[in-house]
């Protein structure tokens, strides 16, 4: 039996964050990772303040304030570039929901500014034209996610007493968790950090897997200079059934381009589906015909935690002390990891909470008040 403070499972970018920040408040961290492979390895690694609700605005623009504070001192393997967002209208009614959006974000003091026909066609040439214009968000950024949450880990070990151990958790009981092995960890705390494999060592959990594709392409320096996404992907998103696909395509600083997005409901298949990846490609090209002429070299998906109400859940599990959630961010894990990570620190030591947490709380969810 190997005892320590906290417990975290799952090394992504989110379990990283929380190891990281419990490590700051002086505790003792074991971070168990099946090395499965989730959605951090397979997700675009976009920062980016949304503002759907009150609660996700908070939460995205506090954990942005934290990924600048870190970018100083990441490796260059991180790869942080504060290229911003381009959300771009494609009409005048979205030109106007733009500007509705700016005003939103501006009023809690998020550095944003409207861009018509004109200056968006200055700023990213490689558009179509007839584009309405875009809202640019200054401080939204681009960081690599897989590298990001190892230098996360690395910055928890110079603080506290940290162990990384490449094992698969089998069940949670009370502060013992069994490994596949059959051998024990126990700790003071246990941070449930799994991804959309926190259901099987917490039965209960309501949360439900989109799957998403994604394109990356050869390397073509200065074509696309920032973040462009349509301003439909919010709601394609935020739809709770079916398929949908919108434009989204990120620079890298390798120059390669990133493509997506899709969402795929009901299905656990990790397969490419040439049917719906032709969809996401036709929605880009219609936004950068240039895409036509570039060289992709590996496709792939991956698959997103997501709750009924597309909030996480952070925080105590309403019915089972001693065991702490930090899931279902769906597609705002790597954003929304550092200010979630402060959230289940500050709990867990019983310091004054950075922000509001009940929009968060599990006990939200009736089924896990069973």
């Amino acid at each position: 039996m190997h005892t320590t403070d906290v417990l975290v499972i799952g090394a992504g970018i989110v379990g990283a964050a929380c190891a990281h920040a419990l490590a700051q408040a002086g505790l003792s961290v074991r971070v168990l990772d099946a090395r499965l492979g989730g959605a951090t390895a397979a997700g675009m690694g976009h920062l980016v303040v949304m503002d759907d609700n009150p609660a996700e605005l908070a939460l995205s623009r506090a954990s942005l304030e934290l990924w600048h504070r870190w970018a100083p001192q990441m490796d260059a393997g991180c790869a942080f570039t504060p290229c911003g967002t381009l959300w771009v209208a494609a009409n005048e009614a979205e030109l106007r929901a733009a500007h509705d959006k700016g005003a939103a974000l501006q009023a809690q003091g998020v550095a944003c500014e409207l861009l018509d026909a004109a200056a968006l066609a200055r700023a990213e040439p490689a558009l179509r034209p007839g584009l309405a214009g875009a809202l640019k968000v200054q401080g939204d950024s681009v960081v690599y996610a897989p590298r990001a949450a190892q230098w996360l880990l690395d910055q928890a070990a110079l603080r506290a007493p940290l162990r990384v151990e490449q094992a698969e958790a089998a069940q949670i009981d009370g502060r013992t968790v069994t490994l596949r092995d059959g051998s024990r960890r126990s700790a003071g705390a246990i941070v449930l950090a799994s991804g959309i494999r926190a259901p099987q060592l917490c039965p209960g959990l309501p949360l439900r897997p989109k799957k998403g594709h994604l394109v990356i392409t050869d390397r073509y320096p200065g074509t696309v200079h920032h973040q462009l996404v349509e301003l439909g992907y919010i709601a394609s998103a935020h739809h709770s059934d079916g398929t949908s696909v919108a434009f989204n395509v990120q620079p890298r600083p390798t120059g390669q381009l990133l493509i997506g997005s899709s969402r795929e409901f009901d299905t656990t298949d990790p397969a490419v589906s040439d049917a719906l990846l032709g969809r996401m490609l036709q929605r880009a090209l219609h936004y950068l015909p240039g895409l036509a002429d570039l060289n992709a070299i590996r496709t792939w998906t991956g698959f997103r935690a997501a709750t009924p109400d597309g909030l996480p859940i952070i925080g105590p599990h309403p019915q089972r002390p001693h065991l702490w959630l930090a899931v279902g961010h769906e597609g705002l894990g790597v954003t929304t990891a550092p200010a979630t990570a402060q959230l289940i620190a500050a709990q867990i030591v019983g310091m004054p909470l950075p922000l509001d947490a009940a929009a968060f709380a599990a006990h939200r969810f009736a089924p896990l008040q069973a």
